[in-house]
């Protein structure tokens, strides 16, 4: 046995004798415990979820998006009516980064944030977006076979009708870079 397993079998049996519930861990060959930090936060950070051309996700109750090979398309609860941007009409240029945002409140104050992201490097991950209430972290969703763009959302709560609520917003990559950003 080696001296590693010796240790935590010698810590697993104490606590068996002590009446402790005992936790064990797994430490990958040539790290140490220090070292595992990084590990785990990778695999946190997932990429956007893939999603099939019309499947409706849904935000939060009433706010629901889809994408197609158009753009995205989405619903809010005060907009029933489907709404879209597109992606392939000339008004965004893919082969460089960039972030719209759309958003759209009631007059509780929930405010549903949502838009395009494309042309960054690496694999999207997630998106946060500055508001005058805090950062807020929202999700990404793209068509499958890496089209080179998909669309992020979130939902926030602004006080009154601050429509300067939002800032900046940043998509960063699975590595914690940015991928795109939109600075307001």
């Amino acid at each position: 046995m080696t001296r590693m397993h010796k240790y935590v079998a010698a810590a697993a049996f104490t606590a068996l004798l002590a009446g402790m519930p005992a936790v064990s861990y797994a430490v990958p060959q040539g790290r140490t415990a220090h070292d595992t930090a990084s590990v785990s936060t990778a695999a946190k950070t997932p990429a956007a979820r893939i999603v099939q051309p019309g499947e409706h996700v849904v935000a939060a109750p009433g706010f629901e998006l889809w994408l197609t090979e158009e753009g995205k398309h989405w619903t809010t609860p005060d907009n029933p009516d489907p709404q879209f941007r597109s992606v392939v009409d000339g008004n965004i240029d893919r082969t460089q980064p960039g972030v719209s945002l759309q958003a759209e409140g009631t007059a509780e104050g929930d405010i549903y944030l949502s838009g395009v992201y494309y042309g960054g490097r690496g694999t999207a991950s997630f998106v946060e977006v500055e508001t005058a209430a805090g950062t807020v972290r929202g999700k990404l969703i793209e068509l499958p076979g890496r089209p080179g763009w998909g669309a992020w959302y979130a939902t926030a709560h602004a006080p009154g009708s601050d429509w300067d609520f939002v800032g900046t917003v940043t998509v960063r990559d699975t590595k914690g870079r940015v991928y795109a950003q939109l600075p307001r």
